[in-house]
């Protein structure tokens, strides 16, 4: 995974998305489907044939597509399970040595304590993973797409926390995207997230929810589901 590496959750996303484009084009044309990809989760967007990065043509559209890069993509017209051309998203997505490899490492990161080795072990599967941070037993990091997990320097993540960067939507449809956890936050036990953007010294109470209804949360900020839900950080205003 050492392509990903010091590069911006931006310069990341444009990547996998790149990787995901090119097997879809492929795939695609296996099984005579039109598969699309979209800058929101609803809209039908844009056929991934258009965007095909080893045609001239294709290349241009797909810088044209990135101009401005997003933190989120949905694709869809993978057709349903039962169709027989249809795609598994989970195939379009990455080759199964990888996704079987990536399946093994989540399941052996369950059980190791939070020290310097689960940080090394979760970088090695392609996460990014700050100084200092300190990841619980049992917290579940996606295996979809591992690179897509950015977690800064000195951040606790309580057991039991669920990183989702994914989700599948039925007939054929997935989206993904980013979670961004900044510096010194403290993610309590069995809160769980999607794609998200987290500013510096967070705060999550235990079990929390935080996506799908929050897309950023300002630093500084405590969440939880006791009233009220989110209290950002007072700012002092300067004397008139």
């Amino acid at each position: 995974m050492n392509r990903y590496r010091n590069k911006s959750p931006e310069e990341v996303i444009k990547l996998v998305t790149t990787e995901i484009i090119l097997r879809a084009v492929k795939l695609g044309r296996k099984k005579n489907r039109k598969i699309f990809i979209s800058k929101t989760s609803g809209g039908k967007g844009i056929e991934v044939q258009e965007l095909d990065p080893s045609t001239v043509e294709g290349k241009a559209n797909l810088e044209k597509f990135f101009n401005p890069v997003r933190r989120h993509y949905t694709f869809s017209g993978l057709g349903s399970h039962e169709e027989k051309n249809s795609i598994h998203w989970r195939a379009l997505n990455l080759p199964f040595g990888r996704r079987t490899l990536l399946t093994f490492q989540v399941a052996v990161s369950f059980f190791l304590k939070g020290n310097k080795f689960k940080n090394k072990f979760y970088r090695w599967m392609g996460a990014h993973i700050g100084t200092g941070a300190e990841i619980m037993q049992m917290v579940w990091l996606d295996h979809f797409r591992p690179e897509l997990v950015f977690i800064g320097n000195d951040t606790l993540l309580g057991a039991y926390a669920h990183l989702t960067v994914h989700a599948y939507e039925g007939t054929g449809k997935f989206r993904y995207g980013i979670i961004e956890i900044g510096n010194n936050c403290k993610i309590g036990a069995g809160t769980g997230m999607g794609p998200i953007q987290i500013e510096d010294n967070v705060r999550t109470l235990p079990g929390t929810t935080l996506s799908p209804y929050f897309s950023r949360i300002k630093a500084g900020s405590v969440v939880g589901w006791n009233p009220p839900n989110v209290k950002e950080q007072d700012i002092e205003l300067p004397e008139k």
